[in-house]
């Protein structure tokens, strides 16, 4: 059954419950330590040979790319957007797979495959960084632990200005998240190089070096060699590349107590799904992190019943769905519930008065 907002009671209720201070420590407590043994990112990275699926994917995505920035001139506007927009999303989701251990087991050559980010702004060693934090899944949607986590804590709402605050809250919309997203998380990668360079993070400075490197031979390959202006391959390529890869990522986690039914499971059509490597089954991910791309579907249909079962059915049936749910309005509350929650009681205990015995 389920309410207005398009979310099951059960997780409704769950939202507008507030538990003791002592259930929550607990709660913390055992999060914290199942954390702990889960914090080795070497169980969310394959051990395998040589995965020739996702080697001629790689070829073929390059190969591709190449061809379009090539022929850029003999084609209308309105056909190089789409397809340059797939081909970067495409990418992208190959880089995912290269974290996860594909399609080699040696890293650093799977880091050389996909270290040219063609959506331009995240250099690949950052993101592999990120999302293997992301893969503790005791800490997932925590917007202090989780590093890709789109929640706010009480303290960071209150530090933010007016206009942070209204771009953050436009993205909690699926049309916001899509059209604003790519912007501001390019102006935050920026921000973390500056900050990096300001700390003289060298791990951080270090990817970012890499980062140069492959942009400097994208870049190169793109306005100097097939002549395409800088503004037109952000405009076709990395905008709405980028847009595409929101759109995967805005409805694949929630906040819930259990940790199980954090992650959800689209079941989208053929094309999404291959752009994005069968990552809308997101919850099979989360269960099995080093299955490979092109082994997701089978498995899934196997272990369909059991993983919907485990999660507490957090099912969305297609994209299509999720745009006419969420397209303006927000699916979740900008501030963590349970965090929310937490320094509501935290404040009322400070507010209680004290009585002294006669």
């Amino acid at each position: 059954m389920l309410d207005r907002t398009k979310e099951p009671i059960g997780y409704q209720s769950w939202l507008q419950t507030e538990p003791d201070a002592v259930s929550l420590h607990l709660a913390e407590l055992i999060a914290d330590a199942r954390a702990t043994a889960a914090a080795d990112s070497s169980r969310a990275i394959a051990k395998v040979g040589i995965d020739w699926p996702t080697l001629a994917l790689a070829a073929g995505i390059y190969g591709a790319f190449a061809s379009l920035t090539w022929f850029y001139h003999d084609l209308p506007w309105w056909l190089v957007l789409p397809l340059g927009a797939a081909i970067v999303c495409l990418q992208s989701s190959l880089q995912h797979e290269a974290i996860h251990g594909y399609p080699t087991r040696w890293s650093w050559l799977n880091a050389l495959i996909a270290a040219p980010s063609l959506y331009l702004w995240l250099p690949y060693g950052t993101y592999r960084q990120i999302h293997l934090k992301h893969h503790v899944d005791e800490h997932l949607t925590d917007p202090v632990r989780d590093p890709e986590s789109h929640y706010l804590t009480p303290e960071a709402w209150l530090a933010l200005s007016p206009i942070h605050r209204a771009l953050r809250e436009v993205m909690m919309s699926l049309l916001g998240r899509m059209v604003v997203g790519p912007l501001y998380e390019a102006a935050r990668s920026l921000a973390d190089l500056a900050l990096a360079m300001r700390s003289r993070d060298g791990s951080t400075l270090s990817h970012w070096a890499l980062h140069g490197i492959a942009l400097t031979g994208l870049l190169w390959w793109v306005v100097a060699v097939c002549d395409i202006p800088l503004w037109a391959y952000a405009l076709l390529f990395a905008w709405p590349g980028s847009a595409l890869m929101q759109l995967r990522g805005y409805a694949e986690h929630r906040a819930a107590p259990d940790v199980a039914a954090r992650t959800a499971t689209i079941e989208a059509g053929p094309l999404l799904s291959f752009l994005f490597l069968h990552n809308n089954l997101h919850a099979l991910h989360h269960v099995e992190p080093t299955l490979a791309w092109h082994r997701r579907p089978a498995r899934y249909r196997a272990v369909r019943t059991d993983l919907l079962r485990a999660s507490r059915y957090h099912l969305i049936a297609n994209y299509a769905q999720l745009a006419r749910n969420y397209l303006f309005e927000a699916k979740e509350p900008l501030l963590h519930p349970s965090l929310v929650r937490a320094r509501s009681a935290d404040l009322r205990a400070s507010h209680r008065p004290a009585y002294r015995s006669a």
